[in-house]
């Protein structure tokens, strides 16, 4: 039986940054336009958190029941590593699937009806990433996903429901978040190439190969850096703070661009993961000041 500090680590905590990042980004732009709403921002934040801990169990979950995660390089893994029950983490994300929507539905209610389309899609979204019989993370669209979910409709949606509209500032937001989100995974995913590749999961990597992933990733990590200037531009000066993260994206991607592998990817994770909450919360004050 998996201890409480498996269940966390289960949970993979290193991803936590991008369910908070969009929250910050969505609630500046909604300040920048004089509609940030805190209340909301918590809920949203909440909303956030929970269905990102929701995907890694469904993930956890149903890469486990398919023999995926029996050989892993990475962080660890509930049901492959047989902690804890298939049925139990399966569970876990479900709870924190329902737990999420009834949070979503909080935000309706003082919203849009429409956004209720919008909430089932992330939920579908979460599910079907590795779950069903056809996840879409095993035909190489987890990026994209992840660039939809936990960039735009994450940082937008945040936007909308304060200010009731959006801007430039969550546009260029939610693009830079989105890309750093999308770093974040291509890099465990760059990491996973070989044993993805023996277990038939066609990871957007595994189609790209080795040599095109690593520079993948070094673009997604200079996208967010061309939208500081743009937000600076086009909003507000302060923008530019969000350079303060470019060191972090440099040192984050070292371990990509030097042609580490296996658990040396591991560093360039978190690093990653940093990147983006720096870049976020730089960038969310300087909207805030705006």
């Amino acid at each position: 039986m998996a201890t409480a500090a498996q269940w966390i680590e289960g949970a993979r905590p290193r991803t936590l940054p991008n369910a908070i990042a969009p929250v910050l980004v969505g609630t500046g732009a909604a300040a920048s336009i004089d509609g940030v709403n805190w209340w909301k921002a918590a809920l949203c934040l909440l909303l956030s958190l929970t269905l990102i801990i929701g995907v890694n169990y469904a993930n956890d979950y149903s890469d486990g029941i398919r023999g995926t995660d029996d050989e892993r390089v990475g962080p660890l893994r509930l049901v492959g590593s047989k902690l804890a029950s298939a049925t139990a983490v399966r569970n876990a994300a479900i709870g924190c699937l329902v737990a999420g929507a009834v949070i979503g539905l909080v935000l309706v209610a003082t919203s849009h009806w429409w956004l209720i389309l919008v909430g089932a899609a992330c939920l579908a979204g979460a599910w079907f990433y590795t779950g069903g019989r056809n996840p879409y993370g095993y035909s190489g669209f987890g990026e994209i996903a992840v660039f939809v979910f936990f960039g735009l409709v994450a940082v937008l949606g945040t936007e909308f429901v304060q200010a009731d509209r959006i801007d430039i500032a969550g546009v260029a937001g939610a693009i830079a978040v989105g890309s750093f989100s999308s770093a974040v995974l291509v890099t465990n995913n760059l990491r996973d190439i070989p044993t993805d590749t023996v277990s038939g999961k066609l990871t957007l990597a595994v189609r790209l190969g080795d040599t095109r992933t690593r520079t993948l990733h070094v673009v997604l990590l200079a996208v967010p850096f061309l939208a500081s200037i743009v937000l600076a531009v086009t909003v507000t000066p302060f923008a530019l703070a969000g350079l303060v993260a470019l060191p972090l994206a440099i040192k984050a991607n070292e371990p990509v661009r030097t042609g580490k592998g296996g658990p040396n990817l591991i560093p360039a994770l978190a690093g990653t993961g940093l990147a983006l909450l720096v870049w976020s919360l730089a960038t969310a004050v300087a909207l805030v000041f705006a």
